[in-house]
């Protein structure tokens, strides 16, 4: 097999690579912002949970809305977290097929360079046997 011909496959990793490491970037980014909103929630719920200010006037009905707000902020910051979980995970396979499509381009390109050695030792041989029945008929 000449090296030549593991070309088109090496072309097929090198392409396949590039858009596993697009598809990561795309995922790093998407993990960014989901942590970025779940910074925002908590800090939001931080800001929210403050005691009011001194004399303002509380009825149990502000309070008990108060209450329930928390309480759908502290819901949100949960989902996020899972989206944050999900998001983590989502990343994780992708560096990981980026790096096996990587092995996988390493490998191609090894092979290649290796058919290209035994290419070369075998065209030197050719080549030294022609000088050598150059060599031989001269003598």
């Amino acid at each position: 097999m000449s090296a030549k011909r593991l070309d088109p496959l090496r072309r097929r990793a090198e392409k396949r690579e590039d858009e596993l490491a697009q598809e990561l970037a795309r995922r790093v980014q998407a993990h960014e912002q989901q942590s970025r909103r779940l910074d925002d929630l908590e800090r939001f719920r931080s800001e929210y949970a403050e005691p009011p200010a001194p004399g303002a006037a509380l009825t149990p009905g502000l309070l008990q809305n108060r209450a329930a707000f928390l309480a759908k902020i502290d819901e949100a910051v949960g989902v996020q977290k899972k989206h944050l979980a999900g998001s983590e995970e989502a990343l994780a396979i992708e560096r990981t097929r980026l790096l096996l499509a990587s092995r996988d381009r390493l490998v191609l390109d090894k092979l290649a360079a290796s058919y290209q050695s035994a290419e070369r030792r075998l065209q030197e041989q050719r080549e030294q046997r022609v000088l050598d029945d150059l060599g031989a008929r001269q003598h």
